[in-house]
């Protein structure tokens, strides 16, 4: 009876989880009432630009790492911030000083705090991403397949469609370049006029090319950064100051609410944040616990990118085929990935176990109905090309620590006895003084 009721709950489960786009502006902007509705005597909402950080005498915080290297700065503890309050000039205006035991770095891609806490970033820069927003005037639903994201492989890379309302579609163009063409003169509006809109499906090119006539065009470089590791007395980083990749598959904000999730319930045992050692040492798992879990979304989602860019390879073609048509025999095959794309199954080894298995099957399907040379040849190719893309991508991001955590040895119920440790050695001493 117990197992049945546990099936059900499964299934109830199960029929619940959906998908959802949204603009990302306006959720955001609603997690910030959220938190003003808590109320001032809890939390107390300022906006302004951080300048730097403090130390325990409310001076400008040095770093005390020096020429020795590492990402481990604990001598000297982080006890604040100085800011410019919003509507101050860039050079005017006095710079406001907050006192905190625990300051939460979550500054953003362009974050100009986070080389204070780790000395040398591997930041990538693949490409660039512009973005339109294309209008239903009242018409039929203009994306082929309503309520559904929509990705385009085209030449040299992908072009996204989702919605974000009952009227309004996102789209999202990738630009592989080191420069973007100029706006102001009218290069970009070019590019999208005569490269990328015949490439868009027919449904679509009469909404893009008014998006590209209204011009609100707006771009952004996209950034790879695997997490390091490091610690410091007093502070934490989250969101993209802390760890990035391709934003093609939108696992960002899901990195990111999993983090303060996790990061809240290793928090969640200690009293106060004012022994900012105890606080380190509750946090100091943080990196390993979340890595297979932020590991499996980052290494989909920049493997994916390489493979949907056309390097004019036969064997690329022959990989973003199989990938479309292993996707289409539903079942374990299409559940498995989907599942990986939408975080409810971050498991390093099932991404690795997909990532082949779509591989093999495009050899297989090169092998058919028997094996000749070039089906050998670009056989090879294609399973060496796949080793290529999503070797680097986990080296980077720490073979051990993603798909054997446990030989790190920090875990966070080790962790928390150690910090009860620490925390009970003062009222020791004092025992003793007092006898």
């Amino acid at each position: 009876m117990a197992a049945a009721a546990a099936d059900n709950n499964k299934m109830k489960m199960k029929k619940k989880l959906a998908g959802r786009s949204f603009h990302n502006g306006r959720f955001v902007r609603r997690l910030r009432e959220a938190c003003g509705e808590v109320g001032e005597e809890r939390l107390r909402l300022v906006e302004g630009t951080v300048r730097g950080f403090v130390d325990e005498r409310g001076e400008p915080w040095e770093d005390d790492r020096g020429d020795r290297g590492g990402n481990n700065n604990n001598k000297n503890p982080i006890c604040g911030v100085t800011y410019r309050p919003k509507g101050g000039e860039e050079d005017q205006g006095e710079l406001v000083t907050v006192r905190a035991h625990l300051t939460i770095v979550c500054d953003g891609m362009y974050s100009s705090l986070r080389k204070n806490l780790v000395k040398d970033p591997k930041i990538e820069l693949p490409s660039f991403f512009v973005g339109l927003l294309l209008k239903d005037e009242g018409k039929d639903r203009i994306l082929p397949f309503p309520n559904h994201g929509h990705v385009v492989l085209a030449d040299p890379s992908p072009i996204l469609f989702y919605p974000i309302s009952s009227t309004e579609t996102r789209c999202l163009i990738d630009i592989k370049a080191k420069k973007l063409p100029r706006v102001s003169t009218g290069e970009l509006a070019k590019y999208l006029t005569e490269r990328v809109a015949p490439q868009v499906p027919d449904q679509l090119r009469e909404p893009f090319l008014a998006a590209v006539k209204e011009g609100r065009v707006r771009s952004m470089q996209n950034k790879l950064m695997p997490a390091e590791v490091f610690t410091c007395d007093g502070a934490l980083m989250l969101g993209d100051a802390f760890n990035m990749r391709h934003p093609l598959t939108g696992g960002g904000m899901t990195v990111a609410l999993h983090d303060s999730k996790l990061l809240c319930d290793m928090l969640s045992h200690l009293k106060s944040f004012e022994h900012k050692r105890s606080t380190t040492l509750a946090t100091k798992a943080f990196h390993t616990e979340r890595k297979p879990w932020a590991a499996t979304i980052n290494t989909l989602a920049n493997a994916l990118y390489k493979v949907f860019c056309r390097t004019g390879e036969e064997w690329n073609e022959e990989m973003q085929s199989a990938c479309f048509d292993y996707l289409s025999l539903g079942g374990m095959y299409s559940q498995g990935p989907i599942s990986l794309l939408g975080g409810l199954n971050p498991r390093p080894f099932v991404l690795v176990a997909h990532f082949f298995m779509v591989a093999l099957y495009g050899i297989g399907r090169l092998l058919k109905p028997f094996p000749t040379p070039k089906g050998l040849l670009i056989g090879c190719q294609l399973l060496m090309g796949a080793i290529a893309i999503i070797l680097p991508i986990i080296k980077a991001e720490g073979i051990v620590r993603v798909f054997a955590p446990f030989l790190i040895g920090e875990t966070r119920k080790g962790f928390g006895a150690r910090q009860r440790t620490t925390a009970a050695a003062p009222s020791l001493d004092k025992k003793k003084k007092t006898r």
